[in-house]
């Protein structure tokens, strides 16, 4: 019998993913590949701007899930994703496709925290240690305003998208990080 499972961590940057996928596994036998696994040697390489650097990304993600579901691995996988956008739908619908194909669950979890709260855990040790390319302060804090301006990164019942039409097929819950403690979080997720 597959054994596998797969947990979509999703949230804007600096809301506590990383953090809490670690807690997820320290809790249970799901594995973690959180988003810099790919970010980081492709950043070194490429520059996180280039042509190249997005579709090795976003191919490498693929691969990993593949195999991971492939294995009946349990896996937590953190991402950022804009949640307006048609073709991140699309994608992610396409990235939980090796576990659902089998038959194997996927959860969507979704962290929040407003924006003062992020930009205070920007600069977490664990956070700059595990991320490399977050080390220069001052892009990074950029890089968290940039992206709140830019993007989607949460679900709201006031406002329809695209994200909408994949995560009603799936089990989603949404967590406050402001206050929530790791730990907390993650027996949460796993008792959904």
């Amino acid at each position: 019998m597959a054994s596998g499972e797969l947990i979509v961590l999703f949230g804007p940057p600096a809301v506590g993913k990383m953090t809490v996928g670690r807690a997820v596994c320290e809790a249970s036998d799901f594995r973690m590949f959180h988003n810099h696994h790919t970010i980081e040697p492709l950043h070194e390489v490429f520059g996180q701007q280039s042509p190249a650097f997005r579709t090795l990304n976003g191919e490498f993600r693929r691969r990993v899930i593949e195999e991971a579901a492939a294995n009946d691995v349990r896996l937590v996988f953190t991402t950022v994703w804009n949640l307006a956008g048609e073709r991140d739908a699309d994608y992610f619908r396409e990235l939980v496709a090796p576990y659902t194909d089998r038959g194997l669950p996927v959860r969507f979890v979704e962290l929040y925290a407003d924006l003062g709260t992020r930009l205070a855990r920007n600069d977490g040790a664990d956070r700059l240690a595990a991320k490399p390319s977050k080390r220069d302060l001052a892009a990074s804090e950029a890089h968290v305003r940039e992206q709140e301006v830019a993007f989607t990164m949460n679900t709201s019942p006031d406002i329809s998208l695209p994200a909408d039409r994949v995560l009603a097929d799936f089990p989603h819950l949404r967590l406050d990080t402001t206050h929530l403690a790791p730990a907390e979080a993650a027996a949460r997720i796993l008792a959904m």
